[in-house]
């Protein structure tokens, strides 16, 4: 996956345990690059650990054995709030503040690092347009007032607000229905070619993966099973990746 020197985020033979007395390692030896640029997804079933690796890159864990690093430096080595403030994160339902409007929650990270106030106001209008939301529409409204794509828009616009070189997307569009997703699945595939961001993108759907990724990785119970750009990875003949094949197939292919 691209040598170490243009790899924005790299693990190196990386475990984590809950805790000390916790026999069972959630993530086991996993070792991995990626290069600046790509869009990474980690495809895997409920519990397989792909979240889990997510917070190990921004420092929300901590590896119990191994290392990860980011830029270069291992996540040990990083001030923890610098860090995070270094890469933007989408959720699920987008977790934004509902007591903020929308200009305020896109606004939340440049106004932590102390931008003056007319360049937040402008970030904050061209990253609604960005994402297709009239500031002049959606700027003062709350998130309640939005429909669940809307609010997935803002979620990317705020996660993108100070620029971060990497976007960590935990299942954004998991709880949209059929249509909303597909249609932000096209929009967002359009954003990441052209703003050239480091993505680390979590699913469990493997049509979401081949639509998206420059590159997938199959996680089985925290290990790293299967490798693979998205041409190559149903050619794969390991057992998980045929069955996710499989039930591809059973519900008519890829959209």
């Amino acid at each position: 996956m691209g040598n170490t020197e243009q790899s924005l985020i790299e693990f190196h033979g990386v475990s984590w345990r809950a805790n000390e007395g916790f026999a069972a390692e959630i993530i086991a030896d996993v070792s991995l690059e990626v290069p600046r640029g790509e869009t990474l997804v980690l495809l895997g079933r409920s519990g397989s650990g792909k979240t889990t690796l997510l917070k190990l890159i921004n420092g929300m864990h901590w590896p119990s054995n191994g290392e990860v690093r980011v830029a270069g430096r291992a996540t040990r080595e990083w001030d923890a709030i610098r860090l995070r403030r270094g890469i933007g994160y989408v959720i699920q339902e987008a977790g934004l503040f509902p007591h903020f409007t929308v200009a305020e929650n896109v606004a939340l990270v440049p106004g932590l690092e102390n931008w003056p106030k007319e360049k937040i106001a402008a970030r904050v209008k061209e990253m609604l347009q960005l994402v297709g939301l009239e500031p002049a529409e959606f700027a003062g409204r709350r998130p309640r007032e939005l429909s669940g794509g809307q609010r997935q828009r803002v979620g990317v616009a705020r996660a993108l607000a100070a620029d971060p070189p990497i976007l960590l997307m935990d299942e954004p569009f998991g709880a949209l229905d059929p249509v909303t997703r597909a249609e932000l699945q096209r929009e967002f595939k359009a954003l990441a070619e052209r703003l050239e961001k480091t993505i680390v993108f979590v699913t469990h759907d493997l049509r979401e993966a081949l639509l998206l990724a420059s590159h997938i990785i199959l996680l089985e119970k925290g290990r790293l099973v299967a490798s693979a750009g998205p041409e190559e990875f149903l050619r794969l003949r390991h057992p998980e990746v045929l069955a996710f094949a499989a039930s591809l197939d059973a519900t008519g292919g890829a959209a």
